[in-house]
């Protein structure tokens, strides 16, 4: 199936649209913020040409613990005046809350100038041309009402889950009944338009579908996604006429004015504080596509019924439909582009009482523990400015030494822990303190 990753001229359903801006991009985030710290060392020590990208769980924190020397390796960092941001597939809370917990949990002051979630690039889809800041938007995922307050923090105005949509009609999916008042009583709001689909121009209608952390409750979030990507124009209760009309593009399927899909990840797995990895929004997608292509694949009824359109002879199998969406977050190009220029913007804010621009970034350490998401991500990525990204492969997340096998992709190096990868890092690029 076709994944709609974004680039930063890609168009697609709903564009993201990064806002223009120079190496120090003059953008500024569209939440709330913490209060900026500056770090600065003495004014004699060189600006590094070097910087840092984290990534989270399974580098610096498994399951909400630091994880061995990652509070010093970042202290020391700071105390050397050493540029890094933490990019995460992770998410779930607003910026200003992680940053905070993280702070707390690292021993190390941060701020969200440093600082880059899977879903952190959705808050530039509030404004614009084609902004949804007054639409309304489908939120699934994360725990209880977490998401939506997030989503509400970046402007977002009107936004439902799939929690407010069972409440008003439980038999929407019967299976998650025992928690109806245990957990979705807790944090679900009365929908703002009822569903009738009778009445179409006066029924819930959903402009964009947002996934924005993993769901807790896969069963009924598959169920609600799948009835408004079948539905007519995303007003919910209502069936497409135009689903499986084989003359249409892609079998009649989203071709009626359906909402697009957003993921903000694709990890297939992370490291929780299970030995053995587990699954992720990825697994949710790929459950979501498998249930999507058991619904909509054209019956054996229907493929003997197809024309031979070439006159070869042989029929002409047709396609199976896709699942349009986009997804952004690592390894994407976009995901990177949006967190290189938040680096910079950093660097500068750091170097303020000097000038970076004499001392250009030349390359990012992208420190992760997965090869599908962070070295890939490092490996691919195209640079507008030119700065190299090099992968750092950990073993203390997703990864695993097994004999005989190497990461689906290959890292400039792999290594013990964070220590070790920031140790590296120091002595390839020639900086004249290390760790100790």
């Amino acid at each position: 199936m076709r994944v709609r990753s974004l680039g930063l001229d890609a168009r697609p359903l709903a564009p993201l649209r990064f806002r223009p801006g120079t190496r120090a991009s003059t953008s500024r985030p569209r939440w709330p913020r913490c209060p900026t710290r500056t770090f600065q060392s003495d004014s004699k020590q060189p600006v590094p040409d070097f910087a840092f990208a984290f990534d989270i769980d399974g580098v610096l924190l498994r399951s909400a613990k630091p994880i061995a020397y990652a509070p010093e390796t970042l202290q020391f960092l700071q105390a050397n005046t050493i540029p890094f941001i933490l990019l995460t597939n992770g998410g779930g809370k607003h910026e200003s809350e992680r940053v905070q917990d993280l702070s707390a949990r690292l021993s190390v002051p941060l701020d969200t100038t440093m600082f880059v979630q899977s879903h952190t690039p959705f808050a530039e889809l509030v404004h614009g041309e084609n902004g949804l800041k007054n639409k309304c938007i489908l939120v699934v995922g994360g725990e209880g009402g977490r998401c939506r307050t997030v989503a509400e923090q970046y402007g977002y105005t009107n936004v439902v889950t799939p929690g407010d949509l069972f409440m008003a009609h439980p038999e929407m999916w019967p299976f998650s009944t025992p928690f109806r008042d245990s957990y979705y009583a807790t944090f679900a709001r009365p929908l703002p338009k009822p569903i009738n689909p009778a009445s179409p121009d006066d029924s819930l209608k959903i402009d964009a579908v947002f996934v924005y952390n993993d769901p807790r409750d896969w069963g009924l979030d598959l169920q609600i996604v799948l009835d408004v990507m079948l539905s007519h124009r995303g007003i919910v209760g209502t069936y497409s006429a135009l689903n499986g009309d084989r003359a249409l593009p892609n079998c009649g399927y989203l071709q009626d004015g359906q909402p697009p899909l957003y993921f903000s990840n694709s990890d297939l797995l992370w490291a929780a504080d299970y030995h053995l990895s587990r699954l992720g929004q990825g697994g949710f997608r790929a459950a979501l596509e498998g249930v999507w292509r058991a619904l909509t694949e054209p019956t054996d009824a229907d493929a003997d019924r197809d024309t031979d359109a070439d006159g070869d002879g042989d029929g002409d199998a047709t396609p199976p439909p896709e699942l349009y969406r986009t997804i952004i977050g690592k390894p994407f190009q976009a995901t990177y582009s949006f967190a290189e220029k938040r680096l910079l913007h950093h660097r500068d804010a750091l170097f303020a009482r000097r000038s970076s621009h004499d001392t250009p970034l030349r390359r990012v350490y992208m420190v992760g523990d997965n090869p599908e998401s962070d070295i890939r991500g490092a490996n691919t990525y195209k640079s507008p400015q030119g700065i190299e990204w090099i992968g750092l492969l950990t073993r203390t997340g997703v990864y695993k030494d097994r004999p005989g096998h190497r990461p689906s992709w290959e890292p400039r190096a792999i290594v013990d822990d964070v220590r070790a990868a920031v140790q590296y890092a120091l002595k390839d690029s020639h900086w004249p303190q290390l760790l100790q």
